[in-house]
């Protein structure tokens, strides 16, 4: 396996986790009050569009090669951070 493919892989399956901890916390929406649920629901919604950004990102990744891989691999792992930030501030909030 080369080491793009294994980056690849390694992103996909944070996205795939991220994705199930964004869903546990739309579930645990029901049991807040409005104005938090809307603030929470809101930071939810804000953070799956991260994670569609990211995603679309990868699609790129898997379509590069050389020198672009490189750069685009570079714009992917700003993203990732982002969107790594974003979910610790919103797992925080949700305990």
């Amino acid at each position: 396996m080369n080491i793009q493919t294994a980056y690849k892989q390694k992103r996909e399956a944070q996205l795939n986790e991220w994705s199930a901890q964004l869903n546990l916390m739309e579930a645990k929406l029901e049991n807040v009050g409005a104005d938090m649920r809307v603030k929470r629901a809101e930071q939810i919604q804000a953070l799956r569009n991260q994670q569609r950004g990211a995603s679309e990102k990868m699609q790129e990744l898997g379509k590069a090669s050389g020198e672009a891989w490189e750069e685009v691999k570079s714009t992917a792992d700003k993203i990732w951070d982002d969107l790594k930030s974003g979910m610790a501030e919103a797992h925080s909030k949700f305990k």
